[in-house]
């Protein structure tokens, strides 16, 4: 494509991702990035592969059930593009080493399944200026945006989580199989953007689709000038000093 060309396909062999969450939305992910060249995939997971999961998380196969996420997910990426350098991180994402984790990486991809890991990662992100591909999906809904390592951030958009307990988890709503892999392709497609500068992104802006009605809409997203993390005045300097709170598991 002449759009994207050698230079773009350098820079994508050059680039480094981490894709935090190896599950619905971290499979499409990791199966387009290493499809495109990407240089090097950082996977994040502490989760093993349950036979529940297969219906969505389709880089996992019956074999692969009770074994850590991250590494049927990496055996993914090395069949699909051997050249790939893969990097498996099994450990949940946490203040006390999330910046660590981030500073080895171009772009990070949130494929996470709770709210706490999607605040920690948007406020690591921004203090580090990683830009960030966002997705989340719920039955039959999904988002997408990307923060682009300042403002507007994930807090612009969502300056606080539900409490928890208000918002029920996949394994008792339920997840429509094929929706990830439509929000996934999506981050995917903005990752590859991103990495190659072409094409306008949608950072300011959020996509929200839904699969029963086969609809998009987008939505805005204006910085927050008291945004905690990325305002004029910003009161988060450390992920340190932030609570999260526990996992609030939500749409994986």
């Amino acid at each position: 494509m002449d759009e994207i060309g050698p230079e773009g396909q350098a820079a994508l062999l050059d680039a480094a991702v981490l894709v935090v969450g190896a599950g619905g939305l971290g499979s499409p992910v990791l199966q387009y990035l290493a499809a495109a060249g990407v240089g090097h995939l950082g996977i994040a997971d502490d989760d093993v592969v349950e036979r529940s999961n297969l219906q969505r998380q389709v880089v996992h196969a019956d074999a692969d059930v009770g074994r850590p996420k991250v590494e049927s997910a990496r055996e993914f990426v090395a069949d699909r593009n051997p050249d790939i350098d893969v990097t498996t991180h099994e450990r949940r994402v946490e203040a006390d080493t999330v910046t660590d984790l981030v500073a080895d990486y171009d772009l990070v991809v949130d494929a996470s399944d709770n709210f706490p890991t999607r605040y920690l990662l948007n406020d690591a992100c921004v203090l580090a200026g990683i830009p960030v591909s966002h997705g989340a999906i719920y039955r039959f809904e999904g988002q997408v945006s990307t923060f682009a390592g300042g403002e507007p951030c994930y807090r612009c958009l969502f300056p606080e989580a539900p409490p928890d307990g208000t918002v029920p988890d996949c394994a008792t709503t339920g997840i429509l199989g094929v929706l990830p892999g439509t929000v996934g392709t999506i981050q995917a497609t903005e990752t590859v953007k991103l990495l190659t500068g072409f094409g306008e992104t949608l950072a300011g802006r959020l996509v929200a689709y839904d699969a029963a009605d086969l609809t998009f809409e987008e939505v805005s997203v204006r910085p927050n000038p008291v945004c905690p993390v990325c305002g004029e005045d910003p009161s988060v300097t450390s992920v340190r000093d932030v609570e999260y709170g526990g996992r609030c598991a939500v749409g994986d």
